[in-house]
């Protein structure tokens, strides 16, 4: 056996087998489709996903396929991780976040938390949300020598400062035992608010903070930056990542500019993330986010040692769903993991009910659990950068971290972030992305599961205290189940009234091995909507026409195989429209026999590709549901 230079005898005796023989075998496969034409790197094409920011998920990756090397965990670029040992020592930092405005339930859900795995503490202050004078009450019983805090106080983040430095004094805490971060974010805040009145105080206030923090608070970070309004406007991860960016060099341009020293202003920063549960696309961004970071730490002057960004990541609030919203769980669990991953230094798992109101006991629980059996169980944190040498990962990275520099170029060429929150820029480009991405959701080709895709009209609603309103004005935020949950919220309303959801009779044509396919896709299109479905099988028109007017159904849906529809479908169509049938739809593609269905009755047709929003709104308006 010849053993290769690499060192590896494994199927040394094998020839290598090229990307050529590859895409022949692919050629092969996808002539069987149908495709014939299709050949070389057209073939791989076929196979290709398309991602946001102009990515694309190739089929196939090879160490061709690589880009240059990413260094080293704890070194510049920090593509591997900001410290050496990753977080293999004590895992990363695991913070619950409170918004209950309530300081005794705060208080109980926090020390419940502590004692319980949670790490740190994410409290939300002022407008509406915990006072800033309770936050000694919400801390009882915390050894915040201990225990790191990070406040989120919105535009009263001094205020909210003051009254942790007079907690920390009158507890006798060390300066330097607390941890933590303050929260100062003006640019953040005008992302949400658009009030750009407050913006230059705002900034004063946040380097004077920053100035003492540094001074004396070694532990304490004064300045967040929040890329959270941009992903919650429809961002996408390039857009974030570039935001996020642009906004790290307008803190550290005024931090200097107040005579920080550069270092000094760079260890004043934490960036937070969205973490979603597309898994790659997170690793990616996070490792991503430190590279880019590290180049502007670079050009800064900052030296090596202090370039490493500080990252929290936070599951996504976009993807959280009000209905079926126990798949939640899942969903925030595969963040996580993703989270932890990439890198990030601290995570918080949104509860499940998040989308609903104020978790309840259950729900952080399952949240902070989710992380504790990553931990410990899953023992994810004892590998530094676990995703280190995957040649799709490692490409992702470099392409997203690409595609973030240049939005991030086109920002500083408009002036910098705050002159692209003003203008207007930043909420064109994320509305475009929104926009393209409602479109994917809308005809399901980016599904929404319990939601657009298997959902359940039996289930009882989750019943939670409202949640204090959000900050807004700015940005949007969306989620992405919204348009459905409307159609549903419309369907609810119609129950409640009459008793009954609005009802759509499915004619099943011919046997079940004809029509089960088709029939099944269209009660799942339609539930998506909270129209319930009845229906009948058979091909006697007479028949179908009985049972249709029997349900009480005034929409009917045609369902079976192409062979049956051209034997059946036109004379069935007749027959539920002479029935009373004021919308008859086709479960198909329609094709060369469109005419001849319309002419005997059908009116739309639904199929995979279809606007299923649009769809279901018509028919919820056509069946008199009120809006």
């Amino acid at each position: 056996m010849t053993v290769p230079p690499e060192g590896l005898p494994l199927a040394a005796e094998f020839p290598d087998a090229t990307r050529e023989q590859w895409q022949r075998l692919v050629e092969g496969v996808l002539r069987k489709s149908g495709s014939q034409s299709v050949t070389g790197e057209q073939a791989e094409d076929a196979l290709t996903t398309q991602l946001q920011d102009g990515l694309r998920a190739r089929p196939l990756y090879t160490a061709q396929d690589a880009p240059a090397d990413a260094g080293f965990p704890g070194f510049p670029p920090f593509v591997r991780g900001g410290r050496p040992q990753g977080a293999t020592v004590s895992g990363w930092d695991v913070r619950q976040l409170h918004a209950d405005p309530d300081p005794r339930r705060t208080n109980e859900a926090v020390l419940a938390d502590l004692e319980n795995g949670v790490t740190s503490l994410w409290l939300a202050l002022g407008s509406g949300r915990l006072p800033l004078t309770a936050l000694p009450d919400a801390l009882e019983g915390v050894y915040l020598d201990l225990a790191a805090v990070a406040l989120d106080a919105g535009a009263e983040f001094r205020a909210a400062a003051e009254q942790l430095f007079a907690l920390l004094t009158a507890r006798d805490v060390p300066a330097d035992a607390a941890s933590g971060t303050l929260g100062a974010d003006p640019l953040g805040l005008l992302a949400r608010t658009g009030d750009d009145d407050p913006t230059d105080t705002l900034l004063a206030d946040a380097t004077a903070l920053a100035a003492r923090c540094a001074q004396t608070y070694p532990g304490l970070r004064a300045l967040t930056v929040d890329a959270l309004p941009y992903h919650e406007a429809g961002a996408s991860p390039a857009q974030e990542l570039g935001c996020a960016l642009a906004t790290g060099v307008a803190y550290l341009r005024a931090l200097t500019a107040a005579g920080l020293p550069v270092d000094t202003a760079a260890a004043q920063l934490e960036f937070r993330f969205a973490a979603t549960g597309d898994q790659f696309l997170t690793i990616a961004k996070f490792r991503a986010a430190r590279r880019l970071w590290a180049r502007v730490a670079q050009v800064s002057g900052v030296a090596p040692q202090s370039s490493a960004q500080r990252q929290h990541a936070v599951t996504s609030s976009v993807m959280m769903t009000a209905r079926d919203p126990w798949v939640n769980m899942l969903r925030t669990t595969v963040a996580c993991l993703a989270a932890g991953v990439g890198g990030a230094d601290a995570v918080t798992v949104l509860p499940f009910d998040e989308a609903v109101g104020l978790p309840d006991a259950f729900a952080r629980r399952i949240a902070r659990n989710t992380q504790s059996i990553l931990l410990e169980e899953s023992h994810l944190a004892r590998v530094v950068d676990p995703a280190g040498g995957s040649w799709y990962v490692e490409r992702l990275t470099d392409e997203l971290a690409h595609a973030a520099w240049a939005w991030f170029q086109e920002i500083e060429a408009a002036g910098g972030q705050r002159t692209a929150l003003t203008s207007g820029l930043i909420a064109e480009q994320t509305a475009a992305t929104w926009a393209a991405r409602s479109t994917a959701i809308a005809k399901r080709r980016e599904p929404v599961t319990g939601v657009s895709e298997f959902p359940n009209l039996a289930e009882q609603p989750l019943v939670r205290k409202p949640a204090p309103a959000a900050p807004g004005g700015g940005l949007p935020r969306v989620r992405r189940a919204d348009a459905y949950e409307e159609l549903r919220a419309r369907s609810d309303a119609h129950l409640a009234v009459h008793r009954s959801r609005p009802l759509l009779f499915l004619a099943s044509l011919g046997s079940a091995s004809a029509h089960t396919a088709r029939s099944t896709f269209a009660a799942n299109l339609f539930q998506a909507g909270g129209i319930a479905t009845a229906g009948a099988e058979g091909t006697d028109p007479a028949a179908l026409a009985e049972a249709f007017a029997a349900s009480g159904a005034t929409v009917a849906c045609l369902c079976s195989s192409d062979p049956v529809y051209a034997e059946h479908a036109e004379a069935v169509a007749a027959a539920l429209k002479a029935a009373g049938a004021v919308k008859v739809l086709l479960a198909g593609r329609p094709g060369e026999a469109e005419d001849g269905y319309r002419q005997a009755g059908v009116d739309e047709f639904v199929f995979v590709g279809v606007d299923v929003v649009t769809t279901l709104t018509s028919l919820l308006d056509e069946m008199g549901v009120a809006r």
